[in-house]
């Protein structure tokens, strides 16, 4: 690859910081000054940027506590995504895998690996995704959470739209709370799903995707790097 794009994609700086300092023999390729942008690089050789070394990933993974109020996207002019809250030197080509709402919390993996997202949000691989939910009757009533309501999820609820969801888990925890395992992530559909049944959500976190749980020492908007044992867990999908 090129060496201003290995630089680039190390995030050490916009495209034309890095061309400058590389014109100025800030960077060097194997301990000799380069001051060619396009000079051909590979992930193994060994650059330096300012006396720095960089080293080259070709993909990386954190875990990210979801606050809420922050948008599920890669880059936004507006609003604040969860690819923002990655404060570190980072890669241009982080994105998230799958979507949380904006209101919802929680584990959200960050990656720039194409294909292990595609494993973990494909159906077919029935990757479970769990959530605490707490919940309130929509008619203001004292209604409680039942085992019918345990009942239609585990039979598979058909929404009002005619979206026809596949057999979820619901465990209640107390009148107004429970444990939510689906395996599939269509379009708010927890929130859907509990307002088919009479309630509404009023507080959604996803407490684990797959084999991977949310890091308790993490507070919303905190992150880290996945550990090696994670990693294999989800490469193992």
């Amino acid at each position: 690859m090129r060496l201003d794009k290995f630089l680039s994609d190390m995030g050490t700086g916009t495209r034309s910081e890095i061309k400058k300092s590389i014109r100025s023999g800030l960077v060097t390729v194997d301990g000799s000054t380069v001051r060619d942008p396009g000079f051909h690089v590979t992930s193994d050789s060994a650059v330096t940027l300012g006396g720095e070394p960089v080293g080259y990933e070709d993909f990386v993974y954190y875990m990210l506590h979801k606050p809420s109020g922050v948008i599920s996207a890669s880059d936004d002019s507006r609003e604040t995504t969860v690819v923002d809250l990655i404060t570190e030197q980072k890669r241009k080509d982080l994105f998230p895998v799958g979507r949380l709402d904006r209101d919802t919390e929680g584990l959200l993996i960050i990656t720039n690996d194409g294909e292990m997202a595609h494993r973990l949000l494909s159906p077919r691989h029935h990757v479970d995704k769990v959530y605490f939910a707490r919940v309130r009757s929509v008619d203001s009533s004292d209604t409680l959470l039942t085992d019918s309501d345990v009942q239609a999820f585990r039979s598979g609820l058909t929404l009002p739209d005619g979206l026809q969801c596949l057999p979820a888990e619901l465990e209640i925890l107390s009148a107004n709370e429970a444990r939510v395992t689906i395996r599939e992530g269509k379009f708010h559909q927890i929130k859907r799903m509990f307002l088919a049944l009479g309630f509404e959500v009023i507080y959604l976190k996803r407490l684990s995707m797959g084999p991977v749980s949310l890091d308790p020492a993490l507070a919303p908007g905190e992150y880290r790097r996945l550990t090696g044992a994670e990693l294999a867990q989800l490469k193992s999908i």
